[in-house]
């Protein structure tokens, strides 16, 4: 009994890493998340990622509901820059630069 509950609590453990770390595939695939553009302003400096370019950025919805986007690049973007990012849940399809007066009335930073 005591080999049966170490092995549930192994395999619930593994099932819920692995959830954790390919959120970003499950999300791209998952009919109940909606997408949705995002607002970002680019306000800290990139990570590497294999010579690519990481940001992990905090932005706004339409409705002003705050999300967390994570995206990479082949250029670095510089500070102050406003992008629109198309995001559904934690994958991120794609983004474009965008001029401030663009955003949203609900976008604040």
């Amino acid at each position: 009994m005591k080999k049966l509950l170490i092995a549930f609590v192994i395999v619930c453990s593994l099932l819920i890493a692995s959830f954790m770390m390919f959120r970003e595939s499950l999300d791209r695939f998952n009919p109940f998340i909606e997408q949705e553009h995002v607002y970002v302003e680019i306000d800290n400096e990139p990570t590497d990622d294999d010579g690519r370019y990481k940001y992990s950025l905090r932005g706004y919805n339409v409705a002003g509901d705050s999300k967390r986007v994570t995206f990479t690049t082949s250029v670095r973007l510089e500070k102050g820059t406003y992008l629109k990012v198309w995001a559904k849940g934690a994958y991120t399809e794609s983004w474009e630069s965008i001029d401030e007066e663009e955003l949203p009335s609900g976008v604040n930073f």
